[in-house]
């Protein structure tokens, strides 16, 4: 998938993973796609909780050998 940014946030814990995607987004322009990668198992509802509270779509989310990858689209 196409992104604009990247932010990788392997390694921390909640909240912080939110934390700083909600500081990567404010730096973006509306339609712009950030890819971001997690370690935390906790990260999966915490990003759908996110999307629905912001209203930036989550566009998708993987999981590989422990690792996640979201793509979340700035409203």
């Amino acid at each position: 998938m196409q992104f604009d940014k990247e932010l990788d946030a392997r390694g921390l814990n909640c909240p912080l993973p939110i934390l700083r995607t909600k500081k990567a987004l404010t730096d973006m322009t509306s339609g712009q796609v950030l890819k971001i990668m997690a370690t935390d198992p906790g990260s999966v509802k915490d990003f759908q909780a996110f999307s629905r509270q912001t209203g930036n779509d989550l566009l998708s989310s993987d999981v590989a050998d422990k690792e996640f990858t979201f793509f979340m689209k700035k409203k």
